[in-house]
């Protein structure tokens, strides 16, 4: 096998086995989270600063359903993690919209683009929160 098609096929095998383990990893926190009582489900989503049903959407979101969200505050100037400290339960609300959102797609494009800024008002569900967060000065990152 030359070198030209072994690339192909390690990409392609690379790109299975990448969808198959997002795949177990989502398949067994949905498990983890159906095993639980649901007194002990209220506990974790009430530790987590969720409602039940926001902590079961994300968790259905996969380990990578919010992964736009801290790319996106980056994008429009805003520190995430600033907004994470000082304003937890505003970014978990975030997150619960991020990982329900259906324009993953636009945003995932815009952000590789890098017009993310200039768009995200005509499809992002956070874009009041995001407009709102980028006029603190404290919550922008350090230069």
């Amino acid at each position: 096998m030359t070198l030209a098609i072994a690339d192909p096929i390690r990409h392609s095998l690379v790109q299975v086995l990448s969808w198959f383990a997002r795949g177990w990893e989502a398949t067994a926190e949905a498990d983890i989270l159906a095993a639980l009582s649901e007194r002990e489900l209220e506990a974790l989503a009430q530790d987590c600063g969720l409602s039940t049903r926001q902590l079961v959407a994300l968790v259905k979101a996969g380990p990578h359903g919010t992964d736009e969200m801290p790319q996106m505050m980056r994008a429009l100037n805003i520190d995430p993690t600033e907004v994470e400290l000082r304003m937890r339960r505003v970014f978990r609300q975030m997150q619960t919209t991020c990982a329900a959102c259906g324009a993953k797609d636009r945003c995932r494009r815009d952000l590789a683009d890098a017009v993310a800024e200039q768009s995200f008002l005509d499809y992002c569900g956070n874009a009041e929160t995001l407009n709102a967060l980028r006029a603190d000065p404290d919550l922008q990152p350090e230069p």
